[in-house]
């Protein structure tokens, strides 16, 4: 496994992920993401945000990084952290542990960056998904109803946000 920032060449393979994994919720009666704009990868691609893992010349997962998200982690806005959103896998792939590799990328990441925490969040309650999660060293916290979900993607609106996260060393 490889772990790249992604490129312009890879905006539909992204897409096309993320349009998977939004099936993939709506056939399991989860709260979905709202179609993602072709321009927002674009600028995530430009910032150097947007991340891809590579699996024999194949694109298995992409997820966002950013390094602040106040209006979901509200007191903990200002503790160094590096936050890591929409994770999509290849259909074919799901079940191999792509997030543990996650996870160890994210470490040595933080640990380059001198950042104290690894979180990631879901809107809505999917016990599947907290047992990946919690498999893989994140802590389940508190389920939180944000106050102010201006500006955040449409499935923020509506339902609890579970937040999660691995503190370092």
């Amino acid at each position: 496994m490889h772990i790249l920032q992604s490129t312009h060449d890879d905006i539909d393979t992204i897409l096309a992920l993320y349009d998977e994994a939004t099936a993939l919720q709506a056939s399991k009666g989860m709260t979905q993401w709202p179609k993602i704009d072709r321009s927002l990868i674009q600028m995530e691609v430009d910032e150097g945000r947007q991340w891809k893992m590579m699996d024999q010349g194949q694109i298995v997962c992409v997820w966002v990084v950013a390094f602040e998200d106040p209006q979901i982690w509200g007191e903990r806005k200002d503790e160094p952290s590096l936050f890591i959103h929409r994770i999509a896998n290849h259909p074919l792939q799901r079940g191999r542990g792509l997030v543990g590799e996650l996870v160890n990328w994210a470490e040595s990441y933080c640990s380059q960056q001198n950042l104290r925490f690894i979180r990631l969040d879901t809107v809505g309650f999917n016990e599947a998904l907290i047992r990946v999660y919690t498999r893989h060293g994140f802590s389940v916290l508190e389920p939180i109803v944000l106050e102010d979900s201006t500006g955040l993607p449409s499935h923020y609106h509506d339902g609890e946000v579970y937040l999660f996260e691995i503190q370092l060393d």
